[in-house]
């Protein structure tokens, strides 16, 4: 039996679970909005407590790769590596877009995972759900939402499951692009929850793809905005402060 602790910070939106065996024990979604560093630990510690475990009982650490929130998904990998090395216990990482699409199992139309980017960009992904883990159709990219559109609606048969938080933000712009052909999921669907990644923690490990937690890294797709003003101030000859 392995005890699993799994986590999404990819979004303002962070989600906790404890698993034992394939058994939920505990799990929590919470708003971090600019609180991330100050909740993620104590969270992670009231759950395991719930679960009657302690850290040094997890045998598999999980987190959230990306994409998503720059910020979010440094410090939950971050955390995730400080807990893994302290109790010298192996990690996997996990796309945060396939997280999402685990929201709809067995799902009978192509679900397209939709993220936010800002920029007037989404970070995207399409899945056929129809077995027991989403296979990637499109694989996670960064776009900007018409663009994408255009890619679905030259390829799609059937109709289109649409969720994530890009999904609700751009609803207007995704209906009148399918004309008629979107499905929007319950605003609950737009949620990842950490729950759905135990099967893909438990998948890697009896795959053999478990890592050394100094092997856990980020997945941004693009540039942060950081990297985007030194890079302009290198190319200008002024360097930034």
């Amino acid at each position: 039996m392995v005890n699993i602790l799994a986590i999404d910070t990819s979004t303002s939106l962070a989600s906790i679970a404890v698993a034992v065996g394939n058994t939920i024990a505990a799990e929590s979604t919470f708003s971090t909005d600019r609180t991330l560093s100050a909740r993620l630990v104590p969270e992670i510690a009231r759950l395991l407590a719930l679960a009657g475990l302690t850290v040094a009982d997890i045998d598999l650490f999980a987190a959230s790769t990306g994409p998503g929130s720059f910020t979010g998904v440094r410090g939950g990998i971050a955390t995730v590596q400080g807990l893994a090395l302290a109790c010298g216990k192996p990690c996997v990482g996990f796309s945060s877009l396939t997280l999402l699409a685990l929201n709809f199992p067995l799902a009978s139309f192509p679900v397209c995972t939709l993220m936010d980017a800002r920029k007037s960009e989404v970070y995207a992904a399409l899945f056929n759900c129809s077995s027991t883990f989403p296979s990637a159709q499109i694989s996670d990219s960064v776009m900007p939402p018409g663009r994408l559109l255009d890619m679905l609606r030259a390829r799609a048969a059937a109709p289109v499951i649409f969720c994530g938080d890009g999904a609700a933000r751009y609803q207007n712009l995704i209906a009148d692009h399918m004309e008629g052909q979107a499905i929007f999921a319950p605003f609950p669907l737009n949620i990842a929850h950490a729950s759905n990644a135990i099967p893909l923690a438990l998948q890697a490990l009896e795959s053999g793809k478990a890592l050394d937690p100094s092997r856990l890294l980020p997945v941004y797709l693009r540039a942060s905005e950081a990297e985007i003003n030194r890079d302009l101030a290198a190319k200008s000859g002024h360097p930034t402060i």
